[in-house]
C-alpha cells in the first residue's frame, strides 16, 4: 500500500507563537491586558452621617432589585441614603427611605423614587444577619451604594448600635487629640 497523495505531517510546536501588531484581531494580546484597569467598584452614594450616629458592627454586602429608569439614575449618582435603613421583612431584607430620583427620560415609565426595594442575600448569610438584627437596640443601615466590576449595583448593610450623645464626644475628643499628635509629629523641629 503506497502513500502518494498523504502530506508528510509536522511536529505541533510546545509554545504558541506570539504575533504582533501584525497578527489578527484580538489576537497577541496577553491576559493582563484584556482586563479593565481602574477603580473595583464605582461608588454611586455614601452614607457618611452613619460612621457619627452609629457603632458599626458588621456589615454585609447585599444585591438590589432595581426596576426599570432606576439604574440609569443610580448611574447619573442621582441617589440619597441619609434617611433610609434597612427593615426585615419576613424572609428578607428591605431598603426602606433610599431617594433614587426620577429619570427624566423615562416619562411614563418612572418608579416611585422612595419606594421600598429588595435587597438580595445568600439565604445562610441572611439567617446569621437577621439574627443579629432581632437583638435589642440595634438597627440595619446601609452604608454605600455602588456598582461592582461586573457593573450590577450593590448595597453595603451594617448592623449598628447607635451612640448616645457622651460617646459621640469621646470619639471627637480622641480624633482631636490623634490629629494634633499627627501634627507634632510632621511638624519639623527648629
Amino acid at each position: 500500500m503506497s502513500k502518494k497523495n498523504s502530506k508528510p505531517t509536522k511536529p505541533k510546536p510546545t509554545q504558541p507563537k506570539a504575533k504582533g501588531a501584525a497578527g489578527k484581531k484580538g489576537r497577541g494580546k496577553s491576559a493582563a491586558a484584556k482586563k479593565p484597569t481602574g477603580p473595583a467598584h464605582k461608588l454611586v452614594t455614601q452614607n457618611r452621617k452613619a460612621r457619627h450616629h452609629y457603632e458599626i458592627l458588621d456589615s454585609i454586602e447585599c444585591g438590589l432589585i432595581l426596576r426599570g429608569s432606576e439604574v440609569k439614575s443610580l448611574r447619573a449618582g442621582k441617589c440619597q441614603l441619609d434617611e433610609a435603613y434597612g427593615r426585615v421583612k419576613g424572609a428578607g431584607l428591605g431598603l426602606v427611605g433610599c431617594d433614587i430620583a426620577e429619570y427624566p427620560q423615562a416619562t411614563i415609565w418612572n418608579y416611585g423614587p422612595k419606594r421600598p426595594r429588595e435587597l438580595l442575600i445568600h439565604r445562610r448569610e441572611m439567617r446569621k444577619f437577621i439574627g443579629k438584627a432581632h437583638e435589642k437596640g440595634l438597627t440595619l443601615v446601609p452604608l454605600k451604594i455602588y456598582f461592582n466590576e461586573r457593573g450590577l449595583a450593590k448595597c453595603e448593610m451594617a448592623l449598628c448600635r447607635g451612640l448616645k450623645l457622651h460617646d459621640k464626644r469621646e470619639k471627637m475628643k480622641n480624633n482631636d487629640a490623634r490629629r494634633d499628635i499627627e501634627r507634632a509629629i510632621r511638624r519639623p523641629r527648629s
